[in-house]
């Protein structure tokens, strides 16, 4: 029997699923087609169409992707877009049936899946193929001018949409059968002050809200093979298995409420996970690590190791670093 497509959560669909291709997103019913942005369905209250989901992935110059908040263009017929260059031959328009559809579940107050392509922004988007990455609100939709005017020079205006992630508590969670010890290895960073200790009580409240970093860090880690970017250990157990640690380089939660994704998130044994969550070592945006106090043991790599399609942003780098930086600025003068 072929599952229904609904609006909202799938069943056993999981924020963070990953999928090699938009066919594999059609085929869990999280999409509606396997090439456009928007995706809709008929409401079963009157037949109008209201939108389920959305796919970002570099469409358009307007879009705005931050995280948690996203501003997101309309759609457009294929004949009022330049084949070449992606650009917009003329005005979106309201009437268009994906951007109806949108605007009628803004109206309704529907939540949207959000699913994000590998040609998205650099900061957030999956390695390859495409990420399920939740339930979002519409907050407000508008009629905006695009940053890109027609071929001719005539100003083109959009229909623009504002996105907001919806509270954890309405979000998919992972089965109980899948929270296993692996769990704990990602709820970790809470930078602290210098010399402290992680607080418990933090990764206590964040564990059922990150749960789903396991499957991102675990596609980090089986691309290097267990091998620390950072000093190059690669840590085998009796099994032959090895055996490493995906550290978020702008840790998740409050205050920093970094990202968990894969261009924030590093592979790493034990060793350099606890330097990285003390400020002991830190790593410039060109890859350059640097070390910040007197270690022993396992020596670092003169540069961060990155293999295959894994970008590692220089704002998370950046970060970390600054944060650190910062710490030992008020040491000094206390």
């Amino acid at each position: 029997m072929e599952t229904k497509r609904v609006l909202g959560n799938i069943v056993g669909v999981a924020v963070g699923d990953f999928f090699n291709g938009r066919r594999e997103v059609l085929g869990a019913k999280l999409h509606q087609t396997n090439q456009k942005g928007i995706s809709w369905l008929k409401d079963e209250q009157d037949g109008m169409p209201v939108a389920d989901a959305i796919v970002l992935n570099g469409g358009y110059v307007d879009d705005d992707d931050q995280w948690t908040f996203m501003r997101y263009t309309g759609a457009s017929e294929g004949k009022d877009r330049d084949s070449t260059t992606g650009r917009l031959m003329r005005s979106q328009s309201w009437e268009y049936v994906d951007n109806a559809a949108l605007k009628r579940s803004y109206e309704r107050k529907y939540p949207i899946r959000v699913i994000r392509g590998y040609e998205g922004d650099e900061r957030y988007s999956p390695l390859k193929g495409y990420r399920f990455d939740g339930l979002f609100s519409i907050t407000a939709i508008r009629t905006a001018t695009s940053k890109w005017p027609a071929p001719d020079g005539t100003a083109v205006d959009i229909c623009q949409f504002d996105l907001a992630r919806l509270p954890d508590s309405e979000q998919a969670l992972v089965p109980v059968e899948e929270q296993g010890a692996e769990t704990l290895e990602v709820v970790e960073q809470v930078l602290g002050e210098p010399g402290e200790e992680n607080y418990p009580e933090a990764r206590t409240v964040e564990i059922q809200r990150l749960i789903r970093s396991v499957a991102r860090s675990r596609r980090v880690k089986e691309l290097y093979g267990g091998q620390c970017q950072l000093c190059g250990l690669r840590l085998l157990g009796p099994d032959g298995e090895p055996h490493s640690q995906g550290a978020h380089i702008r840790p998740l939660g409050k205050p920093h409420n970094g990202p968990d994704v894969e261009p924030n998130i590093l592979c790493v044994c034990p060793n350099c996970h606890v330097r990285l969550d003390v400020g002991a070592v830190v790593v410039d945006e060109d890859g350059s690590i640097i070390e910040r106090m007197a270690m022993v043991g396992a020596p670092m790599l003169p540069k961060l190791t990155t293999k295959g399609s894994h970008r590692v942003h220089p704002d998370y780098l950046r970060y970390h670093r600054e944060w650190w930086e910062k710490r030992g600025i008020s040491e000094q003068g206390s």
